[in-house]
C-alpha cells in the first residue's frame, strides 16, 4: 500500500469520504476541538505527552524519542487490537495529530501496512484550523440571513425552532454556543465548548447551508456568553439581514421567561450570583432588592421588573445602535409562547419569505 496525505484546504470539502476521523491527539487536546465526527486514538495519553515533552526538554530529543516511540508502539497496538480487527479491508480512514507529524505518522504507517488505504492530514489540526478561522471571515457574507429580533422572551429562540422543525434553514448560534446570550443564559449542567469547537461547529453549520435559500436566525450581540461570534458574521447580520420584530405581551413574556428559567427555582443562590454581576449597570441596591424577590419566590414580579428596568431597555438600544430600522421592521406578533403559536407563526414565515 502507499500512504496518502492530503491538506486541511482539501479535507475541509472531502470529511464524508472516509470511513473514519482518527485524531492521535491526547485526550485534552481531542477535547479542546476535533474535526467534526473525529474519534480519539490517542498515540500519547496526557501524562505520557508530559513525560516526553518533559524530557525534550530537559534531557534531549533523542531520550524523549527513546521513550515515546515505545509509549507510542503500546498505545497503537491496543487501538489495532480493539478497534481495527472488524474493519473491512475496503475500510478507508483518515489520521491527524497536531501538525501532521509523527503521531498520525506512526498511526497511519501501521494502518497502512496492514492493507487499509489510509490517509495522513499534512498539517494536521493546526493546518484545519486555519482553514476554519479563514473561512468564517468569509463564510457569513454568502447568505440571505432573516434576523428574528425581539425582547428578551419574546419567543425568539422558540420561533427559531419551529421554522427548523417545519423544514426553514436556520442557524441556532445559541444552540452551539450552549447559553442563552443574557448574564443569566448559562445552562445547567451543560458548559459552554471552547472558542475552537464553537468555531469548527459555526463553520460546519455554515457549510449545510444552501445561500440560495433565505436562513433564519436570531439577533446576538458579539458574545454568547464567553464565546465570541466571527466579527464577519455579526457585521453581515447587522447590515445587511433582513430583521423581523418579534413581539409578545408583557404577561405572555413573563410566563415564557418562567418556563425556560424555572430551574433557578432550584437554585436561588446561583441565580443571585449570576445578578452580581448587573451591579455596575444597575446599582448595589437594585440588584439587592432583585436578590431578596428570589429568595422570597417572587418570580414573576422579578423577571417582570427585570424586563422592564434591565432587559428591555438594554435590548431596544442595542437594536438602535446596530439595526436601524429595528422599530419600522415586519412584525411578527405572538400572542403566547405556545407551540401551536409558534407552529404558526412559522408556516406564515415561510410562506411570505421561502
Amino acid at each position: 500500500m502507499s500512504l496518502q496525505s492530503i491538506d486541511g484546504a482539501t479535507v475541509a470539502a472531502h470529511l464524508a469520504d472516509y470511513d473514519a476521523i482518527i485524531d492521535a491527539r491526547s485526550p485534552a487536546e481531542f477535547a479542546e476541538d476535533h474535526l467534526p465526527g473525529a474519534i480519539n486514538w490517542p498515540v500519547l495519553d496526557d501524562e505520557q505527552r508530559r513525560i516526553v515533552g518533559t524530557l525534550y526538554v530537559q534531557d534531549s530529543a533523542l531520550a524523549a524519542r527513546k521513550v515515546g516511540s515505545a509509549m507510542v508502539a503500546r498505545n497503537v497496538a491496543q487501538h489495532i487490537e480493539r478497534w481495527v480487527q472488524d474493519k473491512p479491508r475496503e475500510w478507508q480512514p483518515l489520521v491527524y495529530c497536531w501538525r501532521g507529524g509523527q503521531r498520525s505518522g506512526s498511526l497511519a504507517w501501521f494502518l497502512d501496512q496492514i492493507g487499509f488505504r489510509t490517509t495522513k492530514l499534512t498539517g494536521g489540526y493546526k493546518g484545519f484550523r486555519a482553514v476554519v478561522r479563514h473561512a468564517l471571515t468569509s463564510l457569513p457574507a454568502r447568505f440571505q440571513f432573516q434576523v428574528l429580533a425581539g425582547r428578551t422572551g419574546s419567543g425568539k429562540t422558540r420561533l427559531l425552532q419551529a421554522l427548523a422543525d417545519a423544514g426553514a434553514q436556520t442557524l441556532d448560534l445559541e444552540a452551539l454556543a450552549h447559553h442563552r446570550g443574557s448574564v443569566l443564559g448559562g445552562l445547567p449542567d451543560d458548559p459552554q465548548p471552547t472558542q475552537k469547537a464553537f468555531d469548527t461547529q459555526l463553520w460546519t453549520a455554515l457549510q449545510r447551508l444552501d445561500p440560495a435559500r433565505p436562513v433564519f436566525v436570531e439577533s446576538e450581540s458579539k458574545k454568547i456568553g464567553r464565546l465570541q461570534l466571527p466579527d464577519s458574521l455579526v457585521l453581515h447580520m447587522r447590515e445587511h439581514g433582513q430583521v423581523l420584530r418579534v413581539e409578545m405581551p408583557q404577561a405572555a413574556r413573563v410566563q415564557l421567561l418562567l418556563q425556560e428559567y424555572g430551574f433557578f427555582a432550584q437554585d436561588t443562590e446561583r441565580f443571585c450570583g449570576l445578578l452580581d454581576g448587573l451591579t455596575v449597570l444597575r446599582g448595589r441596591e437594585r440588584v439587592a432588592h432583585w436578590q431578596a424577590m428570589a429568595r422570597a419566590g417572587e418570580w414573576p414580579e422579578l423577571f417582570a421588573q427585570l424586563m422592564r428596568d434591565h432587559y428591555d431597555p438594554l435590548y431596544l438600544r442595542s437594536m438602535d445602535s446596530h439595526f436601524s430600522g429595528y422599530l419600522l421592521a415586519q412584525e411578527v406578533a405572538l400572542p403566547d409562547g405556545d407551540a401551536e403559536t409558534m407552529q404558526a407563526a412559522a408556516s406564515h414565515l415561510m410562506a411570505a419569505l421561502c
